[in-house]
């Protein structure tokens, strides 16, 4: 792929994310359930920071809809820059996967009320994701929400190679929530921000 097509590919998906993090009724998609939910809040994003994206690799093949089946990924770590891949992920309970970006204020809402409800998701695995830098993600724990993020059954990983959009899906809002079950199904997703009582409900389905 030549440098001006890497260019106008950057340019499309990085519109594509800031759009999306302005829409303030964000789509509902679950696995058997296509009901559409409005957000809690109309939240201004018009500072929101994308440049720790990185998009210069081949753009990927854009789906409405996520993975039925996980398929192989590989995250890092973001305090130690462990490897991380589907190999890991619990074979007897849920695991939900977050896909945010630091500064979506939906994306920090949804994880302080997250680490508010911490007693009601001890018996699922959360994997918080993020393709920008390292520095900006840790800030946004440290902000928004410290105890959440050093769970024991928290992670939050690193994606530099963008594994999670090529291989799993490209989502239209931040936070994007995925809850896999132990056979590695898909059970449920929604794009946007969500009741978090719903949410947690999606979390054990």
């Amino acid at each position: 792929m030549n440098k001006k097509i890497i260019l106008g590919v950057t340019a499309v998906l990085t519109a594509g994310m800031i759009y999306s993090c302005n829409n303030s009724k964000p789509k509902e998609e679950s696995a058997g359930n296509t009901s559409q939910e409005a957000a809690a809040d109309n939240h201004d994003h018009t500072g929101h920071d994308h440049a720790g994206h990185d998009h210069s690799q081949a753009a990927p093949t854009q789906s409405s809809e996520p993975a039925s089946i996980l398929p192989n990924f590989t995250f890092y770590q973001l305090r130690s820059g462990i490897r991380v891949t589907n190999e890991n992920v619990a074979k007897d309970k849920n695991t939900i996967f977050i896909l945010f970006d630091p500064g979506c204020s939906h994306c920090q809402h949804e994880a302080t009320e997250l680490e508010k409800n911490m007693d009601r998701l001890k018996d699922v695995n959360i994997y918080y994701i993020s393709m920008n830098d390292p520095a900006l993600v840790l800030g946004f724990f440290d902000t928004f929400a410290p105890k959440l993020s050093k769970a024991s059954n928290v992670e939050v990983l690193i994606d530099k190679d963008q594994t999670f959009i090529q291989n799993i899906h490209v989502p239209s809002q931040f936070p994007a929530n995925y809850v896999y079950g132990a056979d590695g199904k898909l059970k449920s997703h929604w794009e946007g921000e969500k009741n978090i009582n719903e949410a947690i409900s999606q979390f054990h389905k």
